[in-house]
């Protein structure tokens, strides 16, 4: 998709696409990772608060642009704590069920695991990349 007020594609490349996930439709996993206590202040803390706050944002800027190109959007949201968002627990319970319904080697399923925490390990990382402070040569 080409938005011409920015003279640039809006389309950006899903983290995980998944093939065929629903009437034949993809789906572009977005893969998000917070810090939940960044940006706290002097609120109290809510466990997943952070996590679904970053999964609803997520929907709003790509939901639109997956579903104007026949793909179906799924964020995964997680925190640095542990907690997964709704859609997160939907998509891995899927998976589990087909990889159990599917003949699967130990193989493939590590295959499929690796590369979802792959995914995962480079959101980590970004996020701690980017708060390292600057350094002057």
């Amino acid at each position: 998709m080409f938005d011409p007020l920015e003279g640039r594609s809006t389309l950006r490349p899903a983290d995980i696409l998944v093939f065929g996930w629903v009437g034949g439709k993809h789906a572009c996993v977005d893969l998000t990772g917070v810090a939940p206590l960044v940006g706290l202040g002097s609120s109290a803390f809510t466990v997943g608060q952070a996590a679904l706050k970053a999964d609803s944002g997520k929907v709003i800027k790509h939901e639109k642009a997956c579903l104007d190109n026949q793909h179906v959007f799924i964020p995964f949201a997680f925190d640095t704590f542990g907690f997964l968002a709704p859609e997160a627990v939907d998509l891995l319970n899927r998976v589990q069920r087909v990889m159990r319904s599917n003949v699967m080697t130990p193989r493939s399923m590590d295959v499929v695991f690796k590369r979802l925490s792959f995914a995962i390990q480079k959101g980590v990382a970004a996020q701690l990349v980017a708060r390292l402070p600057s350094i002057s040569m």
